[in-house]
């Protein structure tokens, strides 16, 4: 690969919640990055998100971008199976995580996700939302799931792993140029920092651990509602 990736990554409790039910990984070695945020106000939230985080980690990079994406699916697909073997198994509704994965190749980065966690893209232009949520309308404070778009309160999610017995991955292909950066990110960041705000500090900051640094700053100085969970990639030269 001609090209290298700068990360950083930082997950907290939040000035509200008890505990912290997301986790992160950065892999620069594999060109793997993700966010994982257990549902809030479910069973062992924190136990989905650790289940994705180790799972993806130990994941050996081989053979072509298709085949990690195809690997990492495949793996995220197992969760999802033991996640309602093991909610049946405590006679609890869900036990569930949203997940965003972002992946590097020489030319190309993948971005897949599952819920409403973010990832945010710079490639030659201001920063944007690269993600579409899996939820029914505007987002309330409080996470609550919906089978389907049809049903539920407005800002239930719709999909995540561990929630429904079909998982599906949606996938976005987004540049890997030089200078390209990417945010991932739990809801715990866009509650406190609008989009508008967000693409502001992103243009001024230009390096992966002060740029998480400055949303963890401006997140917990204010309500901190939820868990908070950002990860920064940058492509170098």
């Amino acid at each position: 690969m001609s090209h290298h990736c700068r990360s950083a990554g930082q997950s907290e409790t939040g000035k509200v919640r008890r505990h912290n039910e997301d986790a992160i990984l950065v892999r620069e070695d594999a060109g793997l990055w993700v966010v994982a945020d257990g549902l809030g106000g479910h069973a062992a939230g924190d136990l989905a998100s650790g289940m994705i985080v180790d799972r993806l980690a130990a994941l050996p990079r081989r053979g072509q971008l298709s085949d990690f994406i195809d690997a990492i699916e495949d793996a995220l697909v197992q969760i999802n199976a033991e996640l309602l073997q093991i909610a049946r198994h405590r006679q609890v509704d869900i036990i569930g995580s949203t997940v965003v994965v972002l992946v590097w190749d020489r030319d190309v980065m993948a971005c897949g996700w599952a819920g409403d966690s973010r990832a945010y893209g710079s490639a030659g232009g201001p920063l944007r939302q690269i993600t579409r949520d899996h939820v029914t309308g505007a987002r309330d404070d409080q996470t609550q799931f919906s089978g389907t778009p049809e049903q539920g309160p407005p800002g239930a999610l719709t999909r995540a792993v561990g929630a429904q017995e079909a998982l599906y991955v949606d996938w976005v292909l987004v540049p890997a140029d030089p200078g390209a950066r990417y945010l991932l990110c739990s809801d715990g960041i866009n509650k406190e920092i609008d989009d508008e705000e967000l693409a502001f500090e992103f243009g001024r900051i230009r390096d992966p651990a002060a740029a998480v640094d400055r949303l963890f700053q401006l997140a917990l100085g204010r309500k901190g509602r939820d868990n908070v969970s950002a990860v920064v990639v940058s492509v170098e030269d």
